[in-house]
Formats: C-alpha cells, sequence, structure tokens
C-alpha cells in the first residue's frame, strides 16, 4: 500500500543487504579489539543499525541519542536540538556512528563535536546513504555505503512526517503527497 506513494526506487532491498554486508565486512577489520560504543542515531537509524550490527564480528556496546535537524518538512533547520542523550560515558573510546543518511552535516558535526568534548578516542561515521550535494559542513562519512543525488528520500527508516520509515528500500515520494 505505501509503494504508490513512491515514484521511484533509489536503493533496492537487494542493494542496502550487499551495502551493509560490504561496510559489515570493513568495520569489523578496523574495529577487531576495539570494543567501540555503536551509536545509533534515533529514529531513522533503526532498519540500519539493527540490520548492520547483526554482521559485525566484534565486541561492541550499542547507545542511542535522539538528536534532530528536521522538524517536520523537506528541510535541515539551522539548529541542531539534542532531544534524549547517550546515557554511558565515551571517554577514552571508540564510538561508531551508525547514520541513515548524511546531508547537510550538521546533526553529525554537533554530534561529533560533543563526543570529542566529552573525550572519546576517536569518532568516526558508517552512513547507509551519503548525499554529498546537500552539504554544509563539509564532514565526509568514514565508512559509505550508496551516494544519492540531492533528493529527498523516503524508506528503511527515513521519513516524511514520521512516516514511510518502514518501506524496505528506499525511495522517491511521489510530490503530491508533500505540496
Amino acid at each position: 500500500m505505501l509503494e504508490k506513494d513512491i515514484s521511484e526506487t533509489i536503493v533496492s532491498r537487494a542493494r542496502i543487504h550487499s551495502e551493509i554486508e560490504r561496510l559489515a565486512r570493513e568495520l569489523t577489520e578496523d574495529y577487531q579489539d576495539k570494543c567501540p560504543i555503536v551509536l545509533g542515531l534515533l529514529k531513522g537509524c533503526i532498519p540500519f543499525l539493527s540490520d548492520l550490527v547483526q554482521k559485525l564480528d566484534f565486541h561492541l556496546e550499542l547507545g542511542f541519542m535522539d538528536v534532530s535537524s528536521y522538524y517536520g518538512g523537506l528541510q535541515a533547520a539551522a539548529a541542531v536540538r539534542i532531544e534524549q542523550d547517550l546515557d554511558m560515558a565515551v571517554a577514552d573510546r571508540h564510538v561508531l556512528i551508525a547514520e541513515d543518511i548524511v546531508d547537510s552535516g550538521r546533526t553529525l558535526k554537533a554530534v561529533i563535536d560533543l563526543l570529542r568534548h566529552r573525550g572519546a578516542k576517536s569518532v568516526k561515521v558508517v552512513t547507509l546513504l551519503d548525499k554529498p550535494a546537500g552539504r554544509k559542513e563539509g564532514y565526509n562519512p568514514d565508512y559509505i555505503g550508496v551516494e544519492i543525488p540531492d533528493v529527498f528520500v523516503v524508506g528503511y527508516g527515513l521519513d516524511y512526517e514520521g512516516l514511510y520509515r518502514n518501506l524496505p528500500f528506499v525511495g522517491l515520494l511521489k510530490p503530491a503527497i508533500y505540496e
């Protein structure tokens, strides 16, 4: 039923799972014996984070933050707001942020700066989707699944006004839905 609202599939379910397998192999090699905190930025990260951590073959701890720069609509807001902070110390720990998409970079820059200020040994980012054309902060993720064009996408955790996160692929929402 939800698929009727999608005009085009940008990243298929099969491609998502293929990219997660590749990313997991890279991360498993890079994080052996480091026991990082894998930090999910809620809510969009949940499908990606869930699928990714099941493929990682090293010790890790899971942490979550609810950080927002989208307040409904299609464009990122200028301010980044922490709705729920991480409930564990990061001092002298490796932190791997798992993101559904890196767009403007504002949210990530704010979170990375905060984690570094709190004494994290290292902070790196793994993202399923990278949208470099939307970048405002000049930050590039360390591990990238798929680079996408500067379009508004939904599905696989990504939403429009809280909806469409449960699509098993990433697609373009028909303009009639948001106009």
